[in-house]
């Protein structure tokens, strides 16, 4: 209609249009078929190299979190809606758009409100016990609360939280001595005892301060684990190791015949320790050279103070080793420490257990 004389608002008032078509139709007739197509090409492959380059970025910027769990791809989503779609952030980390929107609505899940209530009385659990609660002593607790919790879950729990069991320094070695045996092994690692003040355990270990050495000597009664003597000097003689049985006898006048067992250290071979044991109607027993599994309950105790108490500090005093000592002793290992051979009580319950059934 141009071509025949017409005037692009003729055609546009004659047709009802706007002028703007018309015009779009006259430049367009204008443009030779060989260059319209080329041009859309182009048009095409520019919309593909931007698209291209979004996802790029896209994946380079959140590289951190394509492996991650679908939480934290969600939360990189929301920190670049100010850049890109979200479809198209979706699609290259492979999540759901309506999921993600669900997540905007309530970004923690009751699981993980029902984690952040739990991980509260682990805390509480793992605090009270001075740092050495590991997720089976935990678990076992929050279980007595009525929890419902299982061991693995406690252990991601705590580390998802950075908490874990203390442990203590490396194991002081001495140079052994020529082997003298003084009494026979009669205990044979039998460690497992029905009844109270049948076989007691003995041994020593050290204990760094800044003033010198600390030793620890300790009596525990096989059937519930409880320390019943223990001495703390600064020199290993003798009376270490005398004062201790004397402490357990002390404390448990009834007891005859009972088999006391230690190593073969040069304390427990003297004269005076023998003695003590004679008048009192003990029977001394002795590891096998080299076998620190004869007394492997003593040794599991020294570890378990090292680990759980003593840590890896150094103590200013003697004194305040001691207090320190005793305090781990009397107040938290004999009363309240979980302990996983006597099903989880602490051996002073164990004993009030085993005195009302019998």
């Amino acid at each position: 209609m141009v071509e025949k004389g017409y005037s692009v608002p003729d055609i546009s008032k004659r047709l009802g249009i706007s002028d703007k078509s018309p015009y779009d139709w006259v430049s367009k007739a204008k443009i030779p078929a060989s260059q319209s197509a080329e041009q859309e090409e182009i048009r095409k492959l520019k919309a593909e190299l931007k698209r291209v380059t979004k996802e790029r970025n896209i994946l380079k910027e959140g590289r951190r979190v394509i492996c991650k769990r679908v939480k934290e791809k969600y939360t990189f989503i929301k920190s670049r809606l100010h850049v890109y779609r979200v479809n198209t952030m979706c699609k290259v980390l492979n999540v759901h758009r309506s999921g993600f929107y669900a997540w905007l609505k309530e970004p923690q899940s009751d699981a993980e409100k029902d984690n952040v209530r739990l991980l509260e009385q682990i805390k509480a659990s793992y605090v009270q016990s001075g740092g050495v609660y590991g997720s089976p002593h935990i678990t076992h607790e929050l279980r007595r609360s009525g929890e419902t919790c299982g061991e693995n879950r406690v252990a991601k729990l705590m580390k998802q939280a950075k908490l874990r069991a203390n442990i203590g320094y490396k194991r002081r070695y001495f140079k052994p001595s020529t082997p003298h045996i003084a009494a026979d092994n009669h205990l044979q690692q039998q460690f497992v005892v029905c009844e109270p003040d049948t076989a007691w355990v003995g041994g020593i270990t050290y204990i760094k301060t800044y003033e010198g050495w600390l030793y620890l000597a300790i009596v525990l009664d096989l059937f519930s684990r409880k320390v019943i003597g223990w001495s703390m000097q600064p020199t290993m003689t003798s009376d270490i190791v005398i004062k201790a049985l004397l402490m357990a006898v002390w404390r448990r006048p009834k007891a005859t015949q009972v088999i006391v067992h230690s190593d073969q250290g040069s304390q427990y071979a003297s004269g005076d320790y023998r003695d003590f044991l004679k008048a009192h109607n003990l029977t001394p027993s002795m590891s096998r050279r080299g076998h620190c599994l004869d007394n492997a309950v003593a040794e599991s105790f020294f570890h378990s103070i090292k680990t759980e108490r003593v840590k890896r500090k150094v103590y200013a005093t003697r004194s305040e080793a001691k207090a320190d000592l005793f305090d781990y002793i009397e107040v938290f290992y004999n009363r309240t420490r979980l302990h996983s051979h006597l099903g989880h009580v602490s051996p002073d319950l164990y004993e009030i257990m085993y005195s009302q059934a019998s």
